[in-house]
């Protein structure tokens, strides 16, 4: 695939149909990250293997980006529906961009300092995914099956904070977020996070406290994760970014399941143009409505 994947982009580089790739690439140390390939000679550089764990469809958002010219993206499963939602959210059009997607089984979680032996287990969200040939994509290499996953398969790891009491879960998420330093390494990784003044920014009025107090790191962690509800795709890059180790994927799935429950909604699931948040059904569940 690694091979087609670097024809591919050599052919659409050539053919001037996009003026950069972006795909992941390996460091001198064997990290692998994101590349942005504009000559044809360089497309060597492009790898993949289940190292290529960044989701690089939060590159497609950023302004030094745009200024390269029309790109072609290289996505996974999940990455490709974090595609689909920003082109719901009209961030992206689906014109400007060339997609193309590569049928991937499973990443690996890193190893610290180990990046070049290729270890690691298993990411988390390759054990629940069941979208492992990406969806709506211009071109895609390879062929993997999308077995479904259950529902409570799909969110079994929230089980262990459901089982909590309102009290246990307190003690908890006190604890998880007192480490939390305001770096806001999970927005800048998150595909979804766009906004051109976040409101963790506004200071007139100031929304949420600046500081890395536990009052502010309450404010930040729950509003961030609110934003993201019916929109995360559940990529993992905000946990997987956080220096801290906070469990942020908790968070996310959390409201994940509550918008398939309630309003059976997957985001980036259908190309359809509906939203969850802002759209109104007759259907619409009302029992949480107290």
């Amino acid at each position: 695939m690694q091979e087609k994947l670097q024809k591919t982009a050599r052919e659409l580089l050539t053919e001037q149909k996009v003026n950069v790739i972006i795909g992941y690439g390996e460091t001198e140390t064997g990290a692998v990250g994101a590349v942005f390939i504009r000559d044809p000679n360089d497309v060597e550089k492009l790898i993949w293997d289940n190292r290529c764990r960044t989701n690089l469809a939060t590159y497609l958002k950023r302004k030094e980006v745009r200024k390269l010219g029309k790109p072609a993206v290289v996505v996974k499963g999940c990455d490709s529906r974090s595609i689909r939602t920003l082109i719901i959210e009209s961030q992206l059009k689906r014109d400007d961009i060339v997609v193309i997607g590569i049928a991937c089984e499973s990443v690996i979680d890193e190893v610290p300092g180990k990046a070049h032996l290729k270890e690691g287990k298993i990411a988390l969200k390759c054990t629940v995914c069941d979208v492992h040939q990406p969806l709506g994509c211009d071109i895609v290499i390879g062929e993997v099956s999308n077995a479904e996953v259950p529902t409570n398969e799909r969110y079994a790891i929230l089980e262990r904070i459901t089982a909590m009491l309102p009290s246990e879960r307190l003690v908890y998420w006190s604890k998880q977020f007192e480490r939390c330093f305001k770096c806001y390494a999970c927005r800048q990784s998150c595909p979804l996070c766009y906004c051109n003044v976040c409101i963790a920014d506004k200071n007139r009025p100031m929304v949420i406290e600046p500081s890395s107090s536990l009052k502010g790191n309450f404010a930040w962690q729950i509003v961030r994760a609110f934003h993201l509800a019916g929109r995360c795709s559940g990529c993992g890059e905000c946990a997987r970014a956080c220096p801290a180790g906070i469990e942020l994927t908790l968070l996310n799935y959390t409201l994940a399941k509550s918008a398939e429950e309630h309003f059976n909604y997957r985001a980036g699931m259908k190309d359809d143009g509906v939203q969850l948040i802002g759209n109104y059904s007759e259907q619409d569940q009302e029992e949480f409505i107290r």
